[in-house]
């Protein structure tokens, strides 16, 4: 009896060894999977900024020939010029499972020229063929 309680013992010793060592891959395993996980976060967060400064960079030209006509006009002058004094992209205002809205580039161009400034706010919608400028003054009348 005491060899036979002497194998069950080195049986019981091996399972609990086998069970720490399982423990620790374990654990280990889940340190690198969350550690795989924050990086993929990061990268995905990286390229989302990447992918704005693009969307901004690639309506900078359009937004600015907007506001520069308009501001031409307005003030009467075609020797009027534009300079950007902001640019951000908008997200929109209704985001869900079933309801996406357009994100947009909003800039915000000075027009200078014949002894006149104006401000104008551009706005280039995604995927849209152009630019507008919004009008001078409150959007909403409340």
């Amino acid at each position: 009896m005491t060899s036979g309680s002497g194998v069950e013992f080195v049986r019981m010793r091996r399972r609990a060894a086998a069970r720490v060592a399982l423990g620790e891959q374990r654990e280990g395993s889940k340190v690198s999977r969350r550690t795989v996980f924050v990086g993929i976060l990061a990268a995905i967060a990286a390229s989302g900024c990447a992918t704005q400064q693009q969307f901004l960079d690639q309506n900078q030209g359009m937004a600015m020939q907007t506001a520069v006509a308009r501001g031409q006009f307005e003030m009467n002058c075609p020797q009027a010029t534009g300079v950007i004094i902001s640019r951000e992209v908008v997200q929109p205002a209704l985001q869900g499972p079933w309801v996406q809205g357009i994100q947009r580039a909003e800039y915000t161009i000075g027009v200078e020229g014949c002894g006149a400034r104006k401000a104008f706010v551009v706005i280039c919608p995604e995927g849209g063929g152009g630019c507008f400028a919004a009008g001078p003054g409150p959007f909403h009348q409340y």
